[in-house]
């Protein structure tokens, strides 16, 4: 009986050891997608029912914190940049050869005209730590587990979602990241449309970020080609280089 009972205890103990944690689960989709650091081109596709735009990008990311984007087409957008760095952001547009830095009150706005915000773009981490976070189911996609991830934020968290639930594959690639509003209503969703490998791992190429009331109004980024951990100098991720880049 005894022998039965350990048994039993070291079994579950087992299991649970087996179990993923969900904050890891977050926190290694993050990395995942960034890497250590980054070199990507991507194209930004924005869909609205009477006309259609779009954009090809040239991004460069280092850590959780820096990143550096320019616009390479169209001709009438090249040159344009952003920089963010520890969750502040700053555009540069060749037009009018200034700096212009991101004020909180704007973080909620447009980036560039999409369905992605500011603060989508310069805190895309933030769920990491802002939040708590629990597995609320698993099944399975394709062959791979999936994990669906319900993320609550802290109460003083500087965060205008109610909560986040994201489904994760166990391969670390974001299938769907829904966003709620403070009275539980889905406002917007970014989904995954194309998995493929590039850069040496399993990424989203094609993802899609929309209103949820406006299903006709969407934003596509289509990823064309990435390379992971480049040795990246911090001064690429400075105002200096934002205005005069070296590159």
């Amino acid at each position: 009986m005894i022998r039965l009972l350990l048994l039993v205890l070291v079994t579950t103990a087992v299991a649970h050891a087996q179990e993923p944690d969900a904050a890891t689960i977050v926190r290694d989709a993050v990395n995942h997608w960034r890497g250590v650091s980054s070199i990507s081109v991507m194209t930004m596709v924005i869909h609205r029912p009477a006309w259609e735009r779009s954009m090809t990008m040239r991004a460069w990311t280092k850590g959780d914190e820096k990143s550096l984007l320019v616009v390479i087409e169209p001709k009438k957008d090249r040159g344009n940049r952003m920089l963010t760095d520890n969750n502040n952001m700053w555009s540069f547009s060749p037009k009018i050869n200034r700096v212009i830095k991101v004020p909180s009150s704007m973080m909620g706005q447009s980036w560039m005209g999409s369905d992605f915000s500011n603060n989508d773009v310069a805190r895309a981490d933030e769920i990491v730590d802002a939040y708590d976070h629990s597995i609320i189911s698993v099944d399975e996609s394709d062959g791979v587990t999936v994990y669906e991830i319900e993320s609550i934020p802290h109460e003083d968290a500087p965060v205008v979602w109610g909560r986040e639930v994201l489904r994760i594959r166990a391969d670390h690639v974001v299938l769907l990241h829904s966003f709620y509003d403070q009275d539980g209503e889905l406002i917007k969703q970014l989904q995954s449309l194309e998995i493929g490998e590039m850069g040496g791992r399993m990424v989203a190429l094609r993802q899609r970020m929309g209103k949820v009331a406006t299903l006709d109004e969407w934003t596509e980024l289509q990823l064309l080609s990435v390379e992971y951990a480049v040795d990246l100098h911090d001064s690429l991720f400075t105002l200096s280089n934002l205005r005069n880049p070296r590159d």
